[in-house]
């Protein structure tokens, strides 16, 4: 839909995968102006071109609040993209406490959130759940308006999965083969920007999902069907999995939260499938099949 002026538009961890991809989609579909977009990185120069159409380009880092609010200066709505910090415990969620604080006391009116797909008090993932969840009440309290855009897991991962799977022979899951209902970082992307881009003023959270679920016996068939190698699927317990992935070389808390995310989907958590992507955007989210078929070369590894 044609851009109505909201003010200037901004949006945090801009130089990122997805921060990349919304800027894209605020100028090329939702037709922002440049001028009317701010960028904040904590490096200006990867989004040179993006400065050179007339976006405005700010260095900012959410562990330090002064910078911070000189990047968020004038901004109206704005797109908080969580982080990667995952390494130091409860870093990730002071930084993106500090987002918040600080766009309220900059004058924003509306703040959106890339948050995680039923991310409330009791979800077995580890690390990445009550981080979203505090932020989400952290907007809730902040006096701004705010949107939730609760992403569930990006259909993008499965490459990678897949492929070392596929090297292998068997697809290992926890996760008892139970339905996941994965969503393309693109599709994420456009939601996102539809999202920032509205005049709406409604606190409300979305469920970002894609079309339909898909077990792990899905993803194996289709992964065969598109590269001719044979997979099967093998079915550990949690506990196995932690084993196996510690062994492998991960961090211990990387490899608890990936099982984690397994028994996420062993308890059934990931069956529901929202249509919030057609909803904003007028456009369904792409399947993992179409999106496997699309990018099939990366799967031979």
């Amino acid at each position: 839909m044609p851009y109505r002026n909201n003010g200037p538009l901004l949006v945090t961890g801009a130089a990122g995968q997805l921060g990349r991809r919304v800027l894209h989609h605020l100028l090329a579909t939702e037709g922002v102006p440049a001028k009317e977009i701010i960028a904040v990185t904590r490096r200006p120069e990867a989004l040179a071109d993006l400065a050179a159409r007339g976006v405005v380009v700010r260095q900012g880092s959410c562990d330090d609040a002064a910078g911070l609010a000189r990047a968020f200066a004038g901004a109206q709505r704005l797109l908080i993209i969580s982080t990667d910090k995952l390494d130091v415990p409860g870093a990730r969620q002071r930084q993106h406490l500090t987002a918040v604080a600080t766009a309220a006391q900059a004058g924003a009116k509306h703040a959106v959130y890339t948050s995680l797909y039923a991310c409330e008090p009791g979800s077995p993932v580890t690390l990445l759940a009550p981080d979203h969840y505090a932020t989400e009440q952290a907007l809730a309290a902040s006096g701004m308006g705010w949107t939730a855009m609760r992403h569930t897991w990006y259909t993008d991962g499965l490459l990678g999965t897949l492929a070392q799977a596929l090297k292998l022979g068997q697809l290992v899951t926890a996760g008892n083969d139970q339905p996941v209902n994965y969503v393309t970082r693109e599709d994420c992307a456009r939601a996102d920007a539809a999202a920032l881009a509205a005049d709406s003023a409604t606190s409300t959270r979305y469920d970002i999902t894609g079309p339909s679920t898909v077990t792990a016996t899905e993803l194996a068939a289709i992964a065969a069907e598109l590269t001719g190698k044979p997979l099967r699927v093998t079915l550990v317990t949690p506990e196995e999995r932690t084993k196996a992935l510690t062994a492998a070389g991960l961090p211990p808390p990387i490899a608890a939260l990936v099982a984690s995310i397994d028994v996420n989907t062993r308890n059934g958590t990931t069956r529901g499938v929202s249509d919030a992507v057609q909803k904003l955007t007028g456009r369904a989210p792409q399947s993992v099949r179409d999106f496997l078929a699309a990018n099939r070369a990366a799967l031979a590894g």
